[in-house]
């Protein structure tokens, strides 16, 4: 979409190290607030595991964070300014994810993490959009593969505030907002004049051929990476259950163990893909590659028959989506066809984020308990196979396509 700009115009290493710090902060406020403080809080309050109020909450704050992204996205867009709204969107985050630790019933408790997914968004929508504004498509590569640093972080953070001993129970909450607002404060404060013009300017008219080309790279973009985000959200939320499936009694601990890793190896793997996308000018081609492991990761646990090629089919699968998340993520900037209206679109592209959450479950109930987990495997092969096929009709060369 856009040509490659002078290298003056580059982003600094500082300010690509600030920025992914930043984006992870993002991962920081939501990751150990989902998937452990908020089940916990809950327990608090119903003295039990209620899996009934959980899902309320997951559902509905899956809703308004649609809803919020697009909303906050537009907002920046309409103003014309990022950072104001991201530095709005943490303060109102932090405050209200305080406000969780003192809900005293459930029905609170759902409204106030409503309530928290619109601050957060807030924040997180115009800060993606801040980087399409800053960074030319000769970084996009590197930036995705600075991104990956964002679910690690989170999940580092995870263990961190739960770790035994070290944060008494009633401060895990403060320790996670301050943790954000120390990840995402340096790149909003020293990013000023970061923003570069040849990326804010309007597009022109273009020709009928020229606009039918990106809208049809804005579709398939869209379209693989839900495809994608689906199989992953489904390995996501029953991991372990499956691994138990072939090996009871398996350790919660491990499983945790198993996903950490994953996590932390994808991160130099995206920064290599990342930089080599930018050298060779070949944006969309590891995305496809990575689609294609995801399917052979997935066949792989679809015909395990014994624990330790389940696990190593599911590291393949996990590091070539956590990879093919972070690339994505910043390539989508490239493709977008209307730099006035980047946060938006950005919006719409954050429902393959949410949508595979309300998609996910019924695929699950639906297959596994009449044709097992091997079923579901395939259907997710199938699905992230269907990914790189999208992906793959237009990953050639920058110069012969406008990804």
């Amino acid at each position: 979409m856009n040509a490659t700009l002078p290298e003056a115009a580059r982003q600094p290493g500082w300010f690509l190290v600030l920025f992914a710090l930043a984006a992870a902060g993002g991962a920081v406020a939501y990751v150990p607030l989902l998937t452990v403080l908020l089940p916990q809080r809950i327990a608090e309050l119903q003295g039990t595991e209620d899996v009934a109020v959980l899902a309320q909450v997951s559902f509905f704050g899956a809703v308004v964070a649609s809803i919020a992204n697009l909303a906050a996205g537009a907002l920046s867009d309409r103003f014309a300014v990022r950072r104001p709204w991201i530095v709005a969107g943490l303060a109102l985050s932090s405050g209200l994810l305080l406000a969780v630790g003192e809900a005293r019933s459930a029905s609170e408790l759902v409204l106030l993490v409503m309530a928290w997914q619109v601050g957060l968004n807030l924040m997180l929508a115009p800060l993606m959009a801040w980087a399409g504004d800053c960074f030319p498509d000769s970084q996009k590569g590197v930036l995705g593969g600075a991104l990956a640093v964002s679910p690690a972080l989170g999940a580092l953070a995870g263990s961190l505030v739960t770790y035994a001993g070290l944060v008494p129970a009633d401060g895990r909450l403060w320790l996670v907002a301050a943790l954000v607002a120390a990840l995402v404060l340096p790149a909003v404060i020293f990013g000023g004049r970061r923003t570069r013009a040849a990326l804010m300017h309007p597009r022109s008219a273009v020709a009928r051929d020229d606009a039918a080309m990106v809208d049809h790279a804005v579709r398939r973009m869209w379209l693989a990476r839900f495809l994608v985000q689906v199989a992953e959200g489904g390995m996501f939320a029953f991991l372990l259950f499956w691994l138990r499936s072939l090996a009871p009694g398996f350790p919660e601990n491990a499983a945790a163990n198993i996903f950490s890793v994953v996590l932390v190896c994808a991160v130099p793997l995206s920064l290599l893909l990342g930089r080599w996308s930018d050298r060779h000018g070949r944006p969309i081609l590891p995305l496809a590659g990575c689609a294609a492991l995801c399917a052979a990761g997935m066949l792989v646990m679809a015909g395990a028959g014994t624990l330790s090629l389940a696990v190593a089919g599911y590291v393949l699968f996990a590091i070539a989506a956590a990879i093919f998340l972070s690339l994505h993520t910043s390539q989508t900037l490239r493709v977008l066809p209307a730099p006035q209206h980047r946060g938006r679109d950005l919006g719409l592209f954050n429902l393959t984020n949410t949508l595979p959450a309300m998609v996910m479950p019924w695929l699950t109930v639906l297959l596994v308990p009449g044709l097992g987990y091997s079923a579901l495997f395939v259907l997710f092969a199938g699905l992230s196979l269907a990914s790189a096929v999208l992906l793959a009709s237009f990953a050639r060369p920058v110069g012969t396509c406008i990804a």
